[in-house]
């Protein structure tokens, strides 16, 4: 069953701005070290960051809330699979939330996917409840 549907779009240009004038007070704030780590690499770094910026905008969208009532942006990553696929991680308040809105006998799967086409970085994220196996207890990831 489907628990909550997010999406953002952002603006690349945009945060490549807030990037220049804000630097690593910008990037400490909103993004972990992995997410800085990834886009730091990256030909693309603005529009690596934008991506992220609109997954955690579409993930707290998902989880029903936007960013207020006690999330944080770093409550919220966004890492790559070895194939590459995104996957998004919470913790914090944010996985507090998640856990609260899975109903027992379930657990949380949290699907993201992104993509850009400059000047726009879009994500999607579905979070979706999957029924245990009898006898396991409650899961959120």
């Amino acid at each position: 069953m489907i628990l909550g549907i997010g999406t953002d779009l952002a603006n690349i240009e945009r945060i490549a701005g807030v990037l220049a004038r804000h630097g690593d007070r910008f990037r400490n704030r909103v993004f972990t070290e992995v997410e800085q780590r990834k886009a730091e690499r990256r030909h693309d770094v603005a529009g690596t960051y934008a991506k992220r910026w609109a997954a955690k905008e579409a993930c707290s969208k998902a989880l029903g809330t936007g960013l207020r009532m006690g999330i944080a942006w770093k409550d919220m990553a966004v890492s790559n699979l070895a194939t590459g696929q995104p996957v998004m991680a919470v913790t914090g308040w944010a996985a507090e939330r998640l856990a609260a809105m899975t109903p027992a006998g379930y657990e949380a799967v949290i699907h993201v996917t992104l993509t850009d086409d400059h000047p726009w970085a879009q994500a999607f994220v579905v979070i979706e409840a999957r029924p245990l196996a009898q006898g396991a207890g409650r899961v959120a990831t």
